[in-house]
């Protein structure tokens, strides 16, 4: 079993990531040195300090790190298929962080893919 988890606290994601809508995440700083191109980890979804449900487990394809602003709208549908430009993704991510996000801040998009018994 994996050692490392890719954790989403919003309970909407998890559909998401099921269905394959969701194939990448798009964290506050500079997420290199614990996410790296072929590690495996397991996708869970839950509350933070609550019970949590493994989604699956993946395979990290990709990890960059860029400002928010020099995000393509492919890598930000990837992380979420609602939002297309990086102001949206700017006050979505201060949402999730409870904090000012500006398109000054440096993130970390991290793509993976599902790997399946098939």
């Amino acid at each position: 079993m994996p050692s490392y988890a890719l954790n989403f606290y919003n309970p909407a994601v998890a559909d998401q990531l099921r269905t394959g809508r969701k194939t990448a995440t798009i964290r506050l700083g500079d997420k290199s040195p614990k996410y790296r191109k072929g590690m495996i980890v397991t996708v869970l979804c839950g509350a933070r300090y609550g019970h949590r449900e493994r989604i699956f487990d993946a395979v990290i394809d990709r990890v960059d790190v860029k400002e928010l602003r020099d995000l393509s709208p492919r890598e930000i549908e990837h992380d979420n298929p609602e939002v297309r430009r990086a102001d949206e993704l700017a006050r979505f991510l201060g949402q999730l962080y409870n904090r000012e996000v500006t398109e000054d801040d440096i993130v970390t998009v991290i793509r993976f893919s599902q790997i399946t018994n098939g």
